[in-house]
């Protein structure tokens, strides 16, 4: 297996952040210790690409945004609100490729699992676009997804297993972890969704498998007719060829699982056919 290949992170010396309403300069940009994203992992949040200099799939995005909001119990920003604050991020940093993230958490609260009465933070921030490696190793790591968790299927902040399971992976030379569920099926990556070829098609594992509803894995299946069903976790080693998805990563190949190679060429062709598609797609609709 080759050397781990993260992604790039050319991060600006100082960029322009959207904190409850506010631009602020990132080095004055402040919230309260007493946050509750900060003390608990109460929170939310979404990433979007920005191709020449417009969020890409914001409808998408928020209403996913609202979905993970709804299961933490917690305020959703109104759109009306993010939609401009995305633009003066935009705007304000100069991004013409990049990445935004909204990030909302249950604010200033006590000391405990308690949320304050203040009501949410919420902070929008940009990026540059780092850049992936054109194929992905990665590791099966021994802790399961629980798919009957309270935030199985949201996207929180809390990110505590994805850290764990990604050093397991960088320690093995992958540059990225999968997970099984409870069941033994297969679930996710620790940013990703996991795509596999069964049979000459491909296959997805469904959202009752605990796996995130990514943006990017619904425009492929959309895109490119793949179908969902629930695989052992087996399945990816034993398959001729396989993708994740993601935002940041779009499609991308696999090119080992636990440092065996799959088979078909990288990319295969039903990988090459999804990422021919889902570029097709950016190139031409910025709102799908």
């Amino acid at each position: 297996m080759s050397s781990v290949q993260p992604m790039s992170s050319v991060q600006p010396m100082s960029s322009v952040v959207w904190i409850d309403g506010r631009l602020h300069d990132e080095p004055e940009a402040r919230i309260s210790p007493f946050d509750h994203g900060l003390l608990t992992g109460d929170g939310v949040f979404e990433t979007l690409c920005v191709y020449r200099g417009v969020p890409f799939a914001v409808r998408r995005h928020l209403q996913r945004l609202v979905r993970s909001c709804m299961g933490l119990r917690l305020a959703c920003p109104d759109p009306g609100v993010l939609r401009p604050a995305m633009d003066e991020v935009v705007a304000a940093n100069g991004l013409v490729e990049g990445r935004l993230r909204i990030t909302v958490t249950g604010g200033v609260s006590p000391l405990g699992s308690d949320r304050g009465t203040s009501g949410p933070s919420i902070i929008v921030a940009g990026a540059p676009l780092g850049t992936w490696p054109p194929a992905a190793d990665v590791a099966v790591v021994p802790w399961p997804r629980n798919e009957q968790g309270a935030l199985s299927g949201l996207k929180t902040i809390s990110y505590g297993e994805n850290v764990v399971a990604l050093a397991y992976a960088r320690e093995r030379g992958a540059g990225e972890a999968v997970f099984a569920n409870t069941r033994g099926e297969l679930c996710e990556g620790t940013g990703s969704n996991v795509f596999v070829a069964v049979d000459g098609r491909l296959v997805t594992p469904p959202l009752s498998s605990g796996c995130l509803a990514g943006v990017t894995r619904a425009l492929v299946l959309e895109t490119v007719g793949a179908g969902e069903e629930d695989l052992p976790v087996a399945a990816l080693a034993r398959s001729s060829e396989a993708f994740l998805t993601s935002t940041t990563r779009q499609v991308q190949p696999i090119r080992s699982v636990d440092g065996k190679s799959l088979p078909a060429p990288v990319p295969g062709p039903l990988t090459a056919a999804a990422i021919e598609a889902f570029a097709e797609l950016a190139a031409t609709d910025l709102d799908p």
